[in-house]
Formats: C-alpha cells, structure tokens, sequence
C-alpha cells in the first residue's frame, strides 16, 4: 500500500472520532505523512500502534471555573488541560487565556508540544491547556481571582513529576505568580510546579527571552548551512508579543534589519529596520494593553492599518502571532518579495495552502516544533534547576539556550536532509516521532 493510502486510511478513522477539530486533524495529518511509512516499516512500533495512541491524548479534562468580578458578579467560564503524553517525562506545555480557546486548539498545540519537547532531548512530555476567558477589559483584581479560581480545579491534575504547566497567551510571569501563589496554597508545599516563575521564588533567567531568541538561534544555524550568516539580512516578523519583539532585538542584536512588526490590524513598516527603543515602545504597548497604531515621532516606523508583514521585500520570515496567520495569497507575497528562509516563532502559523506555496518555491522553512522551542527548553533548564536547588546565571542558560538550539538543528537536519536540501519539516516530524516512539513501543500495551 502507498504512502498516501496508508494515510488516507489512518486519517479517515481519526477524523471519524474527532470531528469538528480543523486545528488538531491538520497537525495531525502533518506529522503522520511523515511517519506513517516509518511506523509500519519498524515491527516494534507498528506491534505498537504508535501513530494510533498519538492520535488521542492519554486524557483531557474539562471543568467549570467560577469567579467573581469587582462588581460582585458570578462570571463562569470554561477550563481545559490535555495531558497528550508523557512517554519520555512528565506533560509540560503552556496555559493560554483567550477567547480563542477551543478543545481542537488545545489538543494541537498538545500534540505539537509532545514533538517539540522531544526534540529538545530533555526528559519532557507534551500537554497543554487554558481557558476561554478574556482578560481584556478586566482589571488586574479580576484577573487576579480567575487565576485563582482556575489553579483550584487544576491542581489535583499537576505536580511536578505529573505534569508542569506553564504561560503561553495571555498567561505571563505575573499570572503564573498567581497561579503558583493559589497552588501553593491549596497543596501545601513549595514543588516547582509550574514554569515561567519570577526569578525571586524559582524562576530561571532567560525564560522570558528563549523562545524569541531560540528562534533566532536557529535561524542563524539554518543560515550557517548554506554559508550565510544573519547580519544584513532584512527580517519580517510578526507579532508584537513576547516572542516577536525578543526575536526582534535578538536579531537586531545580531546585526539584521528587522522590517516589521504588527497586530491584528495592521503592521508596523520600518524600511531602513527597527531599533532597540522602536521594539521596547511595542513590548510597552503591549503590556499595556494598547494598540501600535500610533507610533512616537521618533520610532523608525509608520504604521499601515490593514497590511500584513508579508507584503515586504525580505530575505527572512519569522512569523510570530498565531496559528494559521499565514494564508496562501500571502504566502505567495513572500515568494514575490525574495523570501529564502521561513522559521516558524508560532505553532502552526502556515495554513495548508501556505505551506504548499512555500515548498513549491524551494524557501527553507523551519517548523515550530523545531524553530520555536527554545521556550519549553528553558522552562525544562527551570525544572532542573527547581530540583536541584541551585539557580544558573544569565550566561550559562543562554549558552545551553544556543547549544540546545543548535542540537535540535542537528538533529533534524540529519533526518531530514536529501541531497544538498535539508526538508526541515520533514526532519523535525521523523526525529521527534523516533524518541517517542521508542519509548511507547519499550513501555507495552499500557
């Protein structure tokens, strides 16, 4: 039987048990066209059933979250966590509050986190979760008190050899102090459950840097392949969250012109290249709440309401905002504008038709299994530092940042190379199915 029937045939009775979840068939159906021929080729992982118990977390739970507002009102809201596996070490992956949030997009980034954390080659299992609230519009008392009344129906379901959660959307380090502060409380013990914590009670350096400056490690080592190197190269990126703004003064740093910045409405344009103080005024607006519609006089950039980072002439795209940000008629853009590499800073943020435009036109595209994990590696950095009660400078988790970075560059670049091509996509999806696979098929029908 061909590639694509085996996974016509495995996707079919999937998505027979999983319908209405767009978000987690597509990042399902990725990773099994990669792996499906690998699984039935090994007798122990076929024996296994590997791709099958992927397809579904080992469990998800969902429960009610009670709050009340500062006008004394009862708000209820929904919570999740999906705790996907745990076949090379205890869940780990982030918490997101939006109103985005839906059982299909927690079980994707679920499934992607299992992969990514294996790549990292830490003791790491995939899960995720979060809830429907907003925080928009609520004052930080509020926030405060939800954060609370989330922790009291998550706790019993965590612990730090279960399973350790961390931010994501909407969830910083001030949130997970409240978060940690309600489970402290309510288990009566001090465990490095949770990641991303302030440095004062836990926390590790770095942390809120490592995804954006993991993804320009990255970047850079995708670069030294074909003898090039990061400095002068124009950047688009996306986003101006945690993750895009770090990326852009990781780069800046580095020596390149990043050209762009945005949110939902328009985009942040700086044809000559953003600076440090361009970048720290978005990280402001950001944190504030606020729009960056309106930038100062003295910002490089102008801001274009309704324009995407895509539309530019650049050598790199880093998109950093959301799944599925990319589409294909913007895909195309990039292809039109001379982009040459592609390094994913979100999960998932090219859809289907984006990717095929991409490959049809031979840009180097890292996934964000791979490009974007220098956050949960980090956060694993955090776990062991938790244990072992001895904190690392600055310096030496940035160059474990780096050296973990370049490892799963590596890594994947020897599975995924053909000829003098290195399919990334490819090479991530194989690498991380290996390690988990290997562990499923040593642990029996359990």
């Amino acid at each position: 039987m061909s590639r694509d029937s085996l996974l016509e045939e495995f996707m079919e009775e999937v998505e027979a048990r999983n319908p209405g979840e767009p978000e987690f068939l597509q990042a399902l159906r990725h990773v099994a066209r990669d792996t499906i021929t690998i699984e039935k080729a090994h007798a122990e992982y076929a024996r296994a059933r590997v791709l099958a118990r992927l397809a579904k977390p080992d469990r998800m739970v969902e429960f009610r979250v009670t709050w009340q507002d500062d006008d004394h009102r009862i708000r209820v809201n929904r919570g999740w966590r999906v705790q996907h596996s745990n076949a090379i070490g205890p869940y780990k992956g982030g918490l997101r509050f939006h109103p985005s949030v839906t059982p299909s997009i927690l079980k994707f980034l679920a499934f992607e986190q299992t992969f990514k954390n294996a790549l990292t080659g830490l003791p790491l299992g995939g899960g995720k979760g979060g809830s429907d609230f907003d925080p928009r519009g609520h004052s930080d008392a509020e926030i405060m008190r939800f954060c609370q009344a989330f922790m009291m129906q998550l706790t019993p379901f965590i612990g730090p050899d279960r399973d350790v959660p961390a931010g994501d959307i909407n969830v910083g380090t001030r949130e997970i102090g409240w978060l940690f502060a309600a489970y402290k409380a309510q288990a009566n013990e001090f465990t490095g459950v949770l990641t991303g914590k302030g440095r004062s009670f836990g926390g590790s350096a770095v942390r809120v840097e490592a995804t954006g400056w993991g993804l320009v490690y990255f970047t850079q080592a995708m670069l030294a392949v074909q003898g090039e190197d990061i400095e002068g190269k124009r950047i688009a990126i996306s986003g101006k969250g945690n993750v895009a703004t770090h990326a852009a003064e990781k780069a800046i740093a580095c020596g390149a012109r990043v050209i762009t910045l945005s949110d939902t409405s328009g985009t942040l344009i700086a044809p000559d290249g953003l600076t440090f103080e361009d970048v720290a005024w978005v990280r402001a607006c950001k944190e504030a709440g606020s729009d960056i519609s309106e930038p100062p006089r003295t910002c490089n950039a102008k801001y274009h309401d309704g324009n995407n980072p895509w539309e530019q002439e650049v050598d790199i795209a880093l998109p950093c905002a959301t799944q599925n940000e990319i589409d294909g008629p913007m895909a195309q853009a990039l292809v039109d504008g001379g982009t040459r590499y592609l390094a994913e800073g979100a999960n998932m943020p090219l859809a289907d038709e984006a990717v095929a435009t991409i490959a049809k036109a031979n840009i180097t595209r890292a996934p964000g299994k791979a490009s974007n994990a220098g956050g949960v590696a980090v956060s694993g950095l955090e776990m062991s530092q938790n244990s072992r009660r001895r904190f690392a400078t600055p310096e030496e988790v940035d160059a474990d940042l780096k050296d973990i970075m370049r490892t799963i560059h590596a890594r994947i670049a020897d599975e995924g190379r053909d000829d003098d091509r290195i399919d990334y996509s490819r090479g991530a999806n194989v690498a991380s199915f290996r390690r988990v696979a290997d562990a499923i098929a040593s642990m029996g029908a359990i």
